[in-house]
């Protein structure tokens, strides 16, 4: 097998390959229709060729399938006997007010994903309404020391909390490892508020969820063959047929460099956002065939031209 491109978490945190997976859609009723367009057999044949492929990462979450995500984890990675690096997240409901719902919660996910460490624990949004971002951080700095999180992270932060974040960890001997936002050729905020530039100055390496721009950057979705879908993105404006036409420039780049390199667009859009740097994409795998198409993305690299040509073509969405 070739050797994959990885990435150090933060300063000292897990060394993972530079693209990971997210299973948000995995045990999702709510968003994905899980449980009746793909079940437990295909999301457990992705995970296999995820870790065939070389990779070894998961994303998932306390509150992605209401635990169910968390739970197919931790009985694959069992029945199977392969271990994977696994980050979930905190999720800070209005009822969790003190420290220990944090080392509570903490508990249930270890419990589910029948580990007794996660590589990375992460805080799901910035919700400082109720728990102080002081005593929330503290209370992870606490779990680090504990030996049962590998490293910390956060989630959805602004450059000013990933900021606060990070002090208060700082003040603690522990440091940020992650902020996981949303970023892809499609939805660039980060580079404009702030957000990647105080990353790279704190030493905090940016997940990428959505890399694909939930499909959108495939190649599947056309305005020529603009059909309804059936799960919430139905709603979104962007697979819309005008919204399709507004994206189409980017599309057709990503399949011109596809040819140019025998890949997919989504391997050329996913190459992409790791050439920008402490970028890792962690896109998402119901089935094995996705699973291996996102591997794909690692192993070669697009030229400085191209990636400047995709930044340009991508532009509009900046903002």
């Amino acid at each position: 097998m070739q050797t994959l491109q990885t990435t150090t978490l933060g300063e000292n945190g897990p060394t993972i390959t530079s693209l990971g997976i997210g299973t948000w859609a995995w045990g999702d009723k709510l968003f994905w229709n899980y449980g009746n367009d793909y079940g437990a057999s295909q999301v457990q044949e992705a995970f296999e060729a995820t870790l065939d492929a070389g990779i070894s990462f998961f994303d998932t979450a306390e509150i992605y399938g209401f635990g169910e995500s968390e739970s197919l984890l931790g009985r694959f990675m069992k029945q199977l006997g392969r271990p994977a690096q696994i980050a979930t997240k905190y999720f800070p409901m209005p009822w969790r007010f003190s420290a220990h719902s944090v080392s509570d919660t903490l508990t249930e996910s270890l419990k589910r994903l029948q580990v007794e460490q996660v590589a990375l624990y992460q805080v799901h949004m910035p919700f400082g309404f109720f728990m102080s971002q002081e005593t929330l951080m503290n209370a992870l700095a606490d779990e680090v020391k504990r030996g049962r999180i590998g490293s910390v992270g956060v989630s959805n932060y602004s450059a000013e909390q990933m900021r606060e974040a990070h002090g208060y960890l700082a003040a603690r001997g522990v440091p940020l490892a992650v902020n996981q936002v949303r970023y892809s050729l499609l939805a660039r905020k980060i580079e404009s508020d702030g957000i990647m530039d105080t990353a790279r100055q704190l030493g905090v390496t940016l997940l990428a969820y959505s890399p694909l721009a939930q499909g959108l950057l495939t190649g599947k979705y056309t305005p020529e063959k603009h059909v309804e879908l059936r799960d919430a993105r139905r709603i979104d404006p962007q697979f819309s047929k005008s919204g399709l036409e507004k994206i189409a420039p980017v599309v057709k780049l990503l399949h011109q460099f596809g040819e140019k390199y025998d890949r997919t667009p989504a391997q050329v859009a996913l190459n992409w956002l790791i050439a920008q740097g402490n970028v890792v994409p962690i896109p998402g795998a119901k089935t094995a065939q996705q699973a291996a198409q996102n591997a794909g993305a690692l192993g070669w690299s697009l030229n400085q031209e191209e990636v400047a040509q995709l930044e340009q073509v991508s532009r509009p969405w900046l903002s």
